[in-house]
Order: structure tokens, then C-alpha cells, then sequence
């Protein structure tokens, strides 16, 4: 299994409120507007009224969950933490005509999160290795968990995040203490996937590549880790085809290195694994 991205405490904490609040304080470089960002209106299951963003194929990107924030980075779309992240930060961001993506951990229970307290105890497994405080969830039990993430989503929609990106979707492929499979872990994002749109909001797949085909036609993005390093980028084809973005980070390597081995069209990016705001970009 691939390594999760880091929402381990002591990352996430390093990105919190107070930080993020410091840092909306200073200008934001007027020269760093984002160019080509794609939006439009689309219509959940033909009801009026219920648009989300809908993000093109190449769209630059950053992403940072540790560290002082820096939002002078020159990228179309942002992925920030939901919890960490103030409503200013997104409407400065949004001033530049960036979009910002709202990650929540929706496959892990994390105890340091302000909503701990909320989750069953029989809906929490075995700790993730390597990130101590987080333990896999039980994702067939969607009537108690997706509430959770939806008050979550709701948290997103308030501070004006454009979507969502649930992370640890595939704890079918973990040691999660559950017998958790694949078709556990599509229902569980098919229940994400309508309560963000619902709620305007965008949604992505992370990872999970092996649930990948049954989801493509229904989310707007995906977010790959290490597709590169693994020899899979190959494998999101059919999104590239559809003119929705991979948004690829890695973990290794440099520029000269990586980017002559990306499918074109695909946004990737090289950061170190405890994604701070250092970023090369192909």
C-alpha cells in the first residue's frame, strides 16, 4: 500500500488555525493571480440549482498540509486542510481566482480532530502504519460515518472551499481490522461523492486506483500519490481522455527526472513527504 498523505497530528497541527490566521494577514503578491482556471455549472442528477466547480485537464496545483503557510505560490488550485484552513485564507486564494480544495481524511479516524469524540467506537480499526493517532474505518458502517463527513463537508462550504479530497480510501488494501472490500470502499465514495455535490462542492478520488474505473464518470479530479515512482500514472488514461485533472504529487526524484516520465495533461508536482510549501513543478 502506498504511503497515505500526511495527516498525521504532527503535521496537520503545524497548520493550524492561529498559523493560517497569521498568515492571511500578509499581502497577498498581486502578480501571482492564477491563469486558466476552468469553472462551470453542472447539475446534480438533473436537479436545478445543485452546481460545482468542474476543474480542466492541467491545471497547475500546490498543496500543503505542514509548515507556514504560503499561498505566493503561482498554481490555479490549492489543496488545504479543512480544519486548519481559515475562511480568509480561502477568500484571499479566491481573489486570485484560485480554487481550493478541502481535504478531509475520510477513510482514517484521526483523535486529534475537533469531531473525535463523534465516531463509534465499533467504526474504528487498526492504527495506519507510520502515522501515529490515525486508525482505519470501518467504511461499511456509511450510516454512521457519512453524517460525520458531511457535517465536515459542511465546514468546507462554509469557509468557501470549491471541493473536497477524502483521503484513505483504500483501506480495502490494509490491514484495517475490518474485511473491508473494494465494493465497500465504492459504495462508501458514492455516498461522499452525492453529499459533496449536494452541497456544490467538487469531489475527488485519491489513490484507490483499483476502484478508479468504477468511479471515473461520477468524480471530477483525481489525486495521485506516486503514480510515477510506481509505473501507474498509465492508469488514469480514461480521466485524461475526459479532460479531468490527475493532480500527481512525488515524493522523489527532480524535475529532469520525473516529468519526462507524465502522461500529458497530467498536473504532478515534486514536494517532500511532509508537504510543506516547497514545490517543483513539470
Amino acid at each position: 500500500m502506498k504511503t497515505s498523505l500526511p495527516a498525521a497530528g504532527a503535521l496537520v497541527l503545524a497548520l493550524t488555525t492561529s498559523a493560517c490566521a497569521a498568515t492571511d494577514d500578509q499581502a497577498l503578491p498581486s502578480s501571482a493571480s492564477a491563469a486558466g482556471t476552468a469553472s462551470s455549472a453542472a447539475t446534480s442528477n438533473g436537479k436545478p440549482g445543485a452546481t460545482w466547480w468542474k476543474p480542466a485537464r492541467g491545471q497547475s496545483w500546490q498543496i500543503q498540509y505542514s509548515g507556514a503557510l504560503d499561498t505566493s505560490v503561482k498554481a490555479s488550485v490549492y489543496n488545504l486542510d479543512w480544519e486548519g484552513t481559515s475562511t480568509k485564507t480561502v477568500t484571499a486564494l479566491h481573489r486570485r481566482n484560485i480554487k481550493v480544495i478541502c481535504y478531509i481524511n475520510a477513510g482514517g479516524y484521526e483523535q486529534w480532530r475537533p469531531d473525535a469524540k463523534k465516531f463509534p467506537a465499533s467504526t474504528l480499526g487498526k492504527p495506519l502504519d507510520d502515522w501515529p493517532g490515525e486508525r482505519w474505518l470501518d467504511v461499511r458502517q456509511r450510516a454512521k460515518l457519512a453524517p460525520i463527513m458531511a457535517k465536515r463537508m459542511d465546514v468546507c462550504k462554509a469557509k468557501g472551499f470549491d471541493a473536497v479530497d477524502p483521503d484513505n480510501m483504500d483501506g480495502y488494501a490494509a490491514t484495517s481490522g475490518f474485511p473491508l472490500k473494494q465494493s465497500d470502499a465504492v459504495a462508501y465514495q458514492r455516498q461522499l461523492i452525492a453529499d459533496a455535490h449536494k452541497r456544490g462542492l467538487a469531489i475527488g478520488l485519491k489513490n484507490s486506483l483499483e476502484i478508479l474505473p468504477q468511479l471515473q464518470t461520477s468524480i471530477d479530479f483525481a489525486v495521485n500519490e506516486e503514480c510515477v515512482a510506481y509505473d501507474e500514472c498509465d492508469r488514469y488514461a480514461p480521466m485524461l481522455a475526459a479532460n479531468k485533472p490527475v493532480f500527481n504529487v512525488e515524493y522523489s526524484g527532480s524535475a529532469a527526472s520525473v516529468c519526462s516520465r507524465v502522461p500529458k495533461g497530467m498536473s504532478t508536482i515534486i514536494k517532500p513527504l511532509e508537504l510543506t510549501a516547497r514545490r517543483s513543478a513539470c
